[in-house]
């Protein structure tokens, strides 16, 4: 697995948006209603509703992956 920084949506609990740390980030993450929620690789624990599969295909195609967690870090 790849290392992604994670970005958090202020207004909705649990969403978040993963870009590798090889990539730019976008530029929807800079607008204020994006927080900067941690970093997701090998030595962290990978929330469950990560799917990295789905998010290399995601990276592929949009240069970043959105995903909906309950995992209390990215709240």
């Amino acid at each position: 697995m790849q290392n992604y920084n994670v970005f958090c949506l202020r207004s909705v609990e649990g969403l978040c948006c993963a870009v590798p740390e090889s990539r730019a980030v976008p530029h929807f993450l800079a607008g204020g209603h994006w927080s900067f929620g941690g970093k997701l690789d090998e030595s962290a624990a990978i929330p469950v509703e990560f799917d990295d599969r789905a998010a290399e295909t995601a990276v592929r195609f949009n240069g970043f992956y959105l995903f909906q967690t309950m995992d209390s870090r990215f709240h």
